[in-house]
């Protein structure tokens, strides 16, 4: 499942005119020791704050490969060399065990987790079954499953982002204060930015026939709270769970109910159950990227392009006004 694809291209921060992102965290020129600030990001959301706010004082490598599904992330042991090589780390907590545990046994100085710097909800798989997923764990007492079953997908939301964004640059300021200054105005506009495109989802999905979407699995939960949508899920927060026969069989009369049109898949996980439950209720299919990773399938060079496709991936499918 892990194919190798190209690295992510030149244009991944050419959003704010900043130097490309270091891809592949294997290449033993991109590790730690340099002259710059060096940054180990767990995977391409954080790469790509690290690398828009770094500018070109930071030289930003990638534990996760372009094209590696980010969940099934094993560390090497160069990839723990490289992180203590390292001036910090940014990654997000929950999203990435094995980051999670190779961060937390380091001696890095900058430890940054985003899940800090804003607030993560538990969202589910959407709709009835998530109440009753709840009610489950709470009879079995998995106290310690339903923390870690909060939703990691924060960055699909422009406005937490946002909030993430700031909190890393006040992390780069305070580690590396001889450059603090270009820092700030770099994270100034990136939030101004980001500010940007959530009046853009605000705008193109304030009127739609139908508020419901359908996704492979439940990684736009923020982004369907921000903007008043539903999100139901084919499987859970897991990518790979695969769903149950009632599950399929409740998407496929919801879809009737709600006027939804479309099944969303997307381009690092398979989508042969989309496209299953899609075939059996008579609707279609098109790719809601979750952005996990930049790859020669994604619909743009980096977040700001791949962002504005899937917004008009979701106004086709809502029916926007």
């Amino acid at each position: 499942m892990n194919v190798r694809r190209r690295l992510i291209p030149a244009a991944l921060a050419s959003a704010l005119g900043l130097g490309a992102l270091t891809a592949c965290s294997s290449d033993s020129a991109a590790s730690g020791n340099t002259d710059k600030f060096d940054v180990v990001a767990s995977f391409y959301p954080m790469a790509f704050l690290a690398e828009q706010i770094g500018g070109d004082h930071a030289n930003v490598t990638s534990l996760t490969e372009p094209g590696q599904e980010p969940h099934d992330l094993e560390i090497s042991t160069q990839q723990r060399a490289q992180l203590e090589e390292a001036d910090a780390a940014l990654y997000l907590k929950g999203l990435q065990p094995a980051v999670d545990e190779a961060v937390g046994q380091t001696g890095i100085k900058t430890k940054i987790d985003a899940a800090t710097l804003t607030h993560l909800e538990d969202h589910g798989t959407g709709g009835h079954t998530h109440e009753a997923e709840e009610g489950h764990a709470e009879e079995e007492g998995h106290a310690e499953e339903e923390e870690h079953a909060r939703d990691p997908h924060v960055w699909l939301d422009p406005v937490k982002y946002a909030e993430i964004a700031q909190g890393v640059g006040k992390a780069f300021e305070k580690a590396d204060p001889d450059h603090a200054a270009d820092y700030k105005k770099n994270t100034e506009a990136l939030v101004e930015k980001l500010n940007g495109l959530n009046g853009d989802f605000e705008n193109g999905l304030k009127n739609t026939k139908t508020k419901v979407f359908f996704t492979n699995h439940a990684a736009f939960g923020y982004l369907a709270e921000r903007y008043g949508l539903t999100q139901e899920a084919i499987s859970g927060i897991d990518p790979e769970s695969e769903p149950s026969g009632a599950r399929v069989r409740e998407l496929q009369q919801e879809a009737k109910a709600d006027g939804v049109t479309t099944v969303f898949y997307e381009t690092l996980v398979s989508d042969k159950t989309a496209k299953t439950l899609a075939r059996d209720a008579n609707l279609k299919t098109d790719v809601l990227d979750p952005l996990e990773g930049i790859t020669d399938k994604s619909r743009g060079d980096d977040y700001f392009q791949v962002m504005e496709s899937n917004l008009k991936a979701l106004q086709t499918a809502l029916g926007a006004k």
